[in-house]
């Protein structure tokens, strides 16, 4: 039974039976602002049968199509085989040639130094360059795995960031959509009680009801607007349009069409990964943070970037020792111009160089290579003070938002129920103000509108602290778990 509809008709009916106005009003408002227990469980059913992308669907598909992951992966490859190429000797040189050409004549046979020569020659880089070049390599290479964690990490925070953002849109409207009906009925009751010249009701009450319905018809426009920005921010993490470039296995059945995307109406319960760092009665010390960030994907990565760097310094360092060079040739000569046998000739040397003036050339190099060093040792310290703060102010801004979330929930928004029964009950009993009632209404639906964002933003700050704590022994899809709550249409 509809039962709006039916105290919209007994409205109608009561304007040409006065004497029952007072008994339908109060009815009618009755039952346009107190949720019955069929309206909760077609609201249920309406829930349940949504059919949406959810948070962790999302995840997965942005990770998938990511083309950020697929180019690391090449780089790695790229790295991996530059460091075999540098531990091989240079290629061997040839030469061939002609020497001691007579330019009279053009003889061979005229001089006795005229030759045929060919000769080759191979270069021995300085020291152990080549090994140690080639571990650097190695080593440079071994970043991209922790790098590509990190990646997947911030891609899950950002991606449930959006998805986050869209979902608090999409269900603030569905609580807007769910009250203006009743504001509507209300203002119908308003004119329908004025035209009879029944009750208490004003012309100003009319004009604050239409008022209210503008005023939330605008509210569910800015909605629609940050609810369509979000996803269109979303669809950039989805948007598989141009996978089949750079993805070789495009059959993955996580492919979505994301034209139209459509959201779940469950709110992920995400889990803090070490939620025991939060339940310190002492407090987090910072030696116990610097501890788990050093177990970070975004530390390992500059760690083997360190690494890397230090055995740069060795590798300047053998710039001080000499590079040397193998020559053979070997000279053929024809016979002479009376048909005598001329000796081939055979030559071999060794070339190096001398390192002698360091003082421009090599001793800056080392300088150099040992200053790039530290400077990325303090790239470490500057990643690693921004993790602790970061932590520091999110865990504020997750204690408050749980103190919200509480007062909310057990004190807030039943006071407001209360408030708005009594102002609803003053009204109809001819005993309250309209204004009163529609702004006890109003207050009810700012409430359930802020309570909903809170449950979204504790669940964005949690999204952000797991991001911190992500180790390289996780996936990053830990950082969201399986559980989660209903919502959208959930009345306290």
């Amino acid at each position: 039974m509809n039962w709006r509809l039916m105290g919209k008709i007994q409205m109608n009916n009561a304007m040409s039976r006065p004497i029952n106005n007072r008994v339908i009003l109060r009815w009618t408002i009755i039952l346009l602002f107190n949720v019955s227990p069929l309206a909760a469980i077609a609201n249920e059913m309406t829930t349940s049968q949504l059919k949406g992308i959810e948070l962790k669907s999302a995840v997965q598909i942005a990770l998938i199509t990511d083309p950020w992951l697929v180019g690391s992966r090449h780089s790695q490859d790229a790295l991996e085989a530059l460091s075999i190429a540098a531990g091989a000797l240079p290629d061997p040189k040839v030469s061939l040639g002609i020497a001691n050409l007579p330019t009279d004549t053009f003889d061979v046979q005229q001089e006795a130094m005229t030759q045929s020569k060919i000769s080759v020659s191979q270069l021995f880089p300085r020291g152990d360059s080549r090994a140690i070049k080639k571990k650097q390599l190695e080593v440079m290479s071994a970043q991209y795995p922790y790098q590509r964690q990190d990646r997947e990490a911030k891609v899950v925070t950002t991606v449930s960031q959006l998805w986050l953002d869209a979902y608090k849109a999409q269900e603030s409207i569905a609580l807007i959509e769910q009250d203006r009906a009743l504001f509507e009925q209300l203002a119908d009751v308003a004119q329908a009680t004025y035209s009879s010249a029944f009750g208490r009701t004003r012309q100003q009450d009319i004009v604050r009801a239409d008022l209210e319905l503008t005023q939330l018809e605008d509210r569910l426009t800015l909605l629609k607007q940050q609810q369509e920005m979000s996803q269109e921010r979303l669809s950039e993490w989805l948007n598989d349009y141009f996978v089949d470039q750079y993805l070789k296995d495009t059959s993955s059945a996580s492919r979505k069409n994301i034209s139209g995307i459509a959201l779940a109406g469950n709110l992920p319960d995400i889990a803090l990964l070490k939620p025991e760092i939060f339940e310190r009665a002492t407090g987090v010390s910072q030696q116990l943070l610097a501890e788990n960030f050093m177990e970070h994907p975004s530390i390992k990565a500059l760690e083997q970037k360190i690494q890397a760097t230090n055995i740069g310094i060795e590798l300047a360092k053998q710039k001080y020792k000499p590079e040397w060079s193998v020559n053979a040739a070997y000279g053929y000569r024809d016979d002479d111009l009376l048909g005598r046998d001329r000796a081939d000739l055979f030559s071999f040397g060794v070339t190096f160089d001398l390192p002698i003036f360091a003082a421009n050339r090599q001793d800056k190099e080392l300088r150099a290579a040992t200053s790039q060093a530290e400077s990325v040792k303090t790239e470490k310290w500057l990643l690693l003070r921004k993790l602790m703060a970061s932590f520091e102010s999110l865990s504020v801004q997750l204690e408050r938002l749980n103190d919200r979330q509480k007062l909310y929930r057990s004190e807030l928004l039943p006071q407001m129920h209360i408030q708005a029964e009594a102002s609803l009950t003053a009204y109809t009993n001819d005993d309250g103000d309209f204004a009163e009632a529609v702004r006890a209404r109003i207050a009810v639906l700012n409430a359930e509108i802020e309570a909903l964002s809170i449950e979204v933003d504790r669940q964005k700050v949690i999204t952000q602290l797991n991001y911190l704590f992500v180790s390289q022994q996780q996936d990053a899809e830990k950082m969201l778990n399986e559980r989660s709550v209903a919502l959208k249409g959930k009345k306290q």
